[in-house]
């Protein structure tokens, strides 16, 4: 599994089969203050109005979907920052399992209190001392679970990658395609759907500056791990790039652009105030890209992945204040 082989652009078009009825179509946003700003037509993908409020529902549905019956009977296992935590623990209840999820003990309120509302056991864990991966990988075991990771996976990253499809059926050509980086899982499915709908697209990863391990690993031609990045857009807090992702971002990413908190915040008032949206500081990575002026110059065409929205009220009033 070296390279785009693996996950192919048929692979998503059946994922979108796959997922039909269960997965929501989101509507693409316009706004004429964001085009008169850049000077181009921007189409904004609103995955922060997808199921369980993030893009994540897609990979993990499409991964689930696809257990045997006795995979199902035994349940799921997970870990995640939030987002895909709750893709699974809704994804398995809906399709006849149980999940348990292992998060960081500093995730959100908002995200720990939506994952035990989809009926899961939650298990903890300190992001900044302990390994995930490891710890995920013996709870499975111990278990006898099915562990679906949250983009190391060939399912779930021709999940994500049917939001870039849709958006692309829907909106014709574009020059560029602009898509916010943790793990890598979204940009590799998106830039598959892109590139193999138009190999000219221009793919543009975008990552918080303190979580910046795919610019670098792209610069050094392998895998970097940097510290546990501290940023506000704790779904970008990935300090090396997943093996799988990588060996595929590698060959399709074009440029990787890197946006401050600050101009994180600027976007979410952005979308708060002219878009009528609440979107999560990592959903908003791809906007802040925009209106930070990274892209230049702007090319005529942009499609932008808002990856998620799950914020909570007051979390969003401390980050706008």
């Amino acid at each position: 599994m070296t390279d785009t082989t693996v996950v192919s652009l048929q692979d998503i078009r059946d994922a979108a089969h796959r997922m039909a009825g269960a997965v929501h179509h989101t509507p693409v946003i316009r706004s004429r203050t964001l085009d008169a700003l850049l000077g181009s037509r921007v189409y904004l993908k609103a995955e922060n109005l997808q199921r369980i409020g993030a893009f994540k529902f897609r990979g993990a549905y499409n991964a689930i979907a696809q257990l045997s019956p006795a995979e199902l009977s035994r349940g799921i296992a997970a870990y995640s920052s939030g987002n895909h935590a709750q893709a699974v623990a809704l994804a398995a209840a809906e399709l006849g399992s149980t999940a348990v999820i292992l998060m960081p003990a500093d995730t959100p309120a908002v995200k720990l209190d939506a994952v035990a509302g989809y009926g899961a056991e939650i298990v903890t864990y300190d992001r900044y001392t302990e390994d995930r991966v490891q710890i995920g990988a013996a709870l499975a075991a111990d278990r006898g679970l099915t562990l679906i990771p949250p983009y190391e996976h060939p399912h779930v990253i021709a999940g994500q990658g049917t939001a870039a499809l849709e958006l692309l059926d829907e909106v014709g050509d574009l020059d560029a395609l602009v898509v916010p980086v943790g793990g890598g899982g979204l940009i590799a499915g998106s830039g598959i759907a892109a590139k193999g709908l138009q190999p000219g697209i221009r793919l543009v990863g975008v990552e918080p500056e303190a979580g910046d391990d795919t610019r670098r690993s792209l610069a050094a031609g392998e895998r970097v791990s940097i510290p546990v990045p501290r940023t506000i857009a704790d779904g970008q807090a990935a300090a090396t790039p997943g093996e799988l992702t990588f060996s595929i971002n590698r060959h399709l990413i074009d440029d990787i652009v890197l946006v401050s908190d600050d101009e994180i915040r600027d976007a979410l008032r952005f979308a708060a105030d002219r878009l009528k949206l609440v979107l999560e500081p990592s959903g908003a990575t791809g906007l802040a890209a925009l209106l930070a002026g990274r892209l230049t110059p702007a090319p005529a065409r942009i499609g932008v992945i808002l990856s998620g929205g799950n914020v909570g009220a007051a979390r969003l009033g401390e980050l706008l204040a």
